[in-house]
């Protein structure tokens, strides 16, 4: 078997001991094995969209290095293609790679990428921006952006505070949600339309999502005193907030998440990124991408 060519995208601004700590024993072990490798480092989301490009014109197996923003970016960008995507988990969350099994440890994920059979998996389109994980919009998406906005905190400090801060200052938003057509309402704390099961940081939101069935397991989270909001918070970790009655899961192709209050503002997020504001259409784009998975 002809050894694989692989481009490496990486962020060298964020999480960059993380991706250092582990690209280069994978490189090495890669090189070793006969396989080629280039590593770019990308300027930014924009730039990791164009070296990923162009990595897959050139047919090489295309690598995103570092948490769910890069891998989101660079396998978005190869979504709808025939090219090969390969995860190298160096983020805080990994919840996309978490949701695969791609393995954290060196010699398995090396031997993954080596020999391992693309799998095609699903992803979503959030108003014509192709998502791999998840699309959110609600009390989550506000405490992404707090964080983003931090001066002194960075990394997962940074989350913590700006969801205190989000929660604290919340209220009750007035959703409107089309799935497949038929509307919903509700009043409450956010929306995530899921992929992967997995979002912020290893909460398992959707527990049921499966990422080749074509379809978007959209949760809902109503309103309830600030303390249960907490609680339902602590059972995402292991999915049981399912059996609490604020919460409930629909499932569909499409879904459209508005707000039915004049004049607010609230944005969405996908994959750890804030890409705009409500209204989002999210629909799923059935075996869309080819990875290395399990």
């Amino acid at each position: 078997m002809t050894p694989r060519v692989f481009t490496a995208v990486v962020n060298p601004t964020a999480g960059s001991s993380a991706s250092a700590a582990t690209l280069i024993p994978l490189a090495r072990a890669l090189r070793e094995a006969g396989a080629e490798l280039v590593v770019e480092y990308s300027r930014g989301l924009e730039h990791a969209t164009a070296l990923a490009r162009g990595a897959a014109d050139a047919g090489h197996v295309v690598l995103g290095v570092g948490g769910d923003g890069m891998v989101g970016c660079v396998g978005g960008a190869l979504v709808g293609t025939d090219a090969v995507f390969g995860i190298v988990p160096a983020g805080r969350g990994n919840d996309f790679a978490r949701q695969l099994a791609i393995p954290a440890e060196p010699e398995a994920l090396v031997e993954l990428l080596l020999r391992g059979e693309p799998r095609p998996v699903d992803a979503i389109e959030a108003n014509g921006v192709p998502v791999l994980g998840s699309v959110y919009a609600g009390v989550d998406a506000v405490a992404n952006l707090n964080a983003n906005r931090s001066r002194w905190l960075r990394g997962s400090a940074s989350y913590y505070v700006g969801a205190l801060r989000a929660v604290a200052a919340w209220r009750p938003a007035h959703y409107r949600i089309t799935v497949d057509g038929a509307e919903h309402r509700f009043r409450g704390y956010t929306v995530i339309a899921a992929n992967s099961g997995y979002y912020g940081f290893g909460r398992h939101v959707a527990p049921d999502a499966s990422v080749d069935d074509g379809l978007l397991d959209i949760v809902l989270i109503r309103h309830a005193p600030r303390w249960i909001f907490f609680t339902v918070m602590r059972e995402l970790e292991e999915g049981r907030h399912l059996n609490r009655p604020q919460v409930e899961v629909l499932r569909g192709r499409e879904v459209r998440i508005e707000l039915e209050e004049p004049g607010r503002v609230l944005p969405y997020g996908a994959d750890g990124e804030l890409p705009g504001e409500l209204p989002v259409t999210a629909r799923v784009l059935p075996g869309a991408l080819r990875v290395l998975a399990p």
